[in-house]
């Protein structure tokens, strides 16, 4: 249909949507920019999760089990590693970093003062039960035993032989001792962002290091030297880098007999069908030997908040109340069903006071 409007008054129309149109534009600039002093935080509605593969079950039942009873959404969980999540953790305020770093050990000073180099001055720390790391192997492989001496001569870039460190050259068990599988030592285990690697280091690799007294001694005259001799693992094939993926590593190891493989007790409950863990300094891997502290590879799992989000992104305290609920990680919560050993109950109420509160960490 032909327009009725002159020629003019299609130009003052064209003038007026045009002005509409601007009006319309710098409005939503306001908008915009009022967002971004809050670095545009409402523009995401569920918390953001990242860390330990460890945790990454028990952080994942807890966002399922939030989702389903809350009005919030279910929160996005990551397994990341521990230290590659406590980096994306610590790069800063905003919608775009995450909300919550899960943990399968503590977090280190370094780590927190580049949080705070980043702004991340509140940081809450939450404490959430306990595990223990296994040397385990196929269910149909002969069973394992082991001390922590033995470990760190299997695992160590350099060994103490007549009296001088040199290259690792173990390259068979019984190399180390007859008790042990006249079998090449291949075991797979995680990356250096894995807190299961971290602490696999220093429970058991410097647990054993330390047993030789020579070495123990630089603890005292040479602190860094310590360090290296005890956390130092080879890099020529006996160790093999499995990445964050534990079923794989149960997959390899279902695969190859004579394979050993380095993760979680909460993991090896979830699969004793298929693996079983190695006796270490004549103690089993067991719920009751952790908690007891009588198995020697044993460690704490931790979440952090990101207190600058709380009442940004939605339901951060919420989810920090149910996870730390008695029926989440109580003695008969529903995480036990997942595997986590729960910290005795004056203990966990101690860390849920600090929890709910949004106590901010302190080194």
């Amino acid at each position: 249909m032909q327009s009725r409007l002159y020629p003019e008054q299609n130009l003052q129309g064209i003038g007026k949507a045009m002005n509409i149109k601007r009006l319309v534009s710098i409005c939503l600039g306001v908008v915009i920019v009022s967002l971004g002093g809050v670095s545009i935080a409402y523009a995401r509605e569920r918390i953001q999760i990242v860390g330990s593969s460890t945790v990454f079950p028990f952080s994942t039942t807890v966002a399922e089990q939030f989702g389903r009873t809350t009005n919030f959404g279910t929160p996005v969980v990551e397994s990341t590693g521990t230290g590659g999540g406590i980096k994306l953790f610590c790069n800063g305020i905003g919608e775009q970093h995450p909300d919550i770093a899960n943990a399968s050990r503590r977090i280190k000073a370094s780590e927190l003062k580049k949080c705070a180099e980043n702004g991340v001055t509140d940081v809450t720390e939450v404490k959430i039960g306990y595990d223990g790391i296994v040397l385990a192997n196929a269910q149909d492989a002969s069973s394992f035993e082991i001390s922590l001496r033995q470990v760190f001569l299997a695992l160590a870039k350099e060994v103490p032989i007549d009296g001088q460190m040199v290259p690792n050259p173990y390259r068979k068990w019984r190399d180390i001792d007859a008790s042990l599988p006249d079998s090449d030592i291949e075991v797979l285990g995680p990356p250096p962002t894995s807190g299961t690697r971290d602490a696999f280091v220093e429970l058991a690799l410097e647990g054993g290091c330390k047993t030789f007294e020579s070495i123990k001694s630089l603890k005292i005259t040479d602190k860094n030297l310590y360090k290296v001799i005890c956390h130092t693992i080879r890099e020529d094939g006996a160790y093999i880098e499995a990445g964050e993926n534990d079923n794989l590593i149960v997959q390899k190891l279902v695969a190859n007999s004579t394979a050993i493989g380095v993760f979680g007790f909460s993991f090896l409950e979830r699969n004793f069908d298929k693996v079983k863990g190695s006796v270490i300094n004549d103690v089993p891997p067991s719920f009751e030997n952790i908690v007891s502290g009588a198995y020697p590879v044993s460690r704490s799992m931790y979440f952090y908040v990101k207190n600058a989000h709380v009442g940004i992104i939605p339901g951060i305290r919420e989810f920090v109340d149910e996870f730390t609920s008695e029926r989440a990680w109580g003695d008969f919560g529903y995480l036990t069903d997942k595997g986590l050993i729960p910290l005795m109950g004056g203990e966990r109420d101690e860390w849920r006071k600090l929890a709910v509160t949004l106590t901010p960490l302190s080194m």
